[in-house]
């Protein structure tokens, strides 16, 4: 056995269908296409949503709710999050809760959540604050600032 006693499996090799190419090759004439109709010419076909005139099911299913363009994406952290990553006397911003991969992805503003306990004393300084995380960081020690 060698290199040029190799051959592909019968079967996976198919000959192109060639058309247009005479009527002995059984594909001449209109070359499978049939006889005139909108599907017999170049470029002919319907589109995949048209339904025959029926009007589309697109246009038939109700339209329901809006897209509100103004709406703020708000990306919430909460302080047992902040308990758990940073170290004390750490200044927390938009840059290290990147860093740690606390916050991910796009986002317009950062809230932090007051959910669990906080001990060591932060800096904290992002877009918004629930009361209860305000007054767990000042009662630890740390400042909480808006940006």
């Amino acid at each position: 056995m060698d290199l040029s006693d190799l051959k592909p499996p019968k079967g996976a090799h198919k000959k192109r269908k060639r058309v247009g190419r005479g009527p002995g090759s059984g594909w001449g004439k209109t070359s499978g296409r049939g006889e005139k109709g909108q599907n017999a010419r170049s470029g002919g076909r319907v589109h995949p949503k048209f339904e025959g005139g029926q009007t589309p099911l697109s246009r038939r299913l109700p339209k329901v709710g809006f897209t509100n363009i103004h709406a703020k994406t708000v990306v919430s952290v909460n302080v047992r999050d902040l308990e758990r990553v940073f170290e004390a006397g750490d200044r927390v911003d938009e840059e290290s809760l990147r860093a740690k991969g606390l916050v991910k992805g796009a986002c317009d503003q950062i809230k932090i959540l007051g959910a669990g306990e906080l001990t060591k004393s932060l800096t904290v300084s992002v877009n918004r604050f629930s009361s209860t995380a305000r007054e767990k960081i000042e009662s630890a020690g740390g400042t909480a600032e808006d940006v």
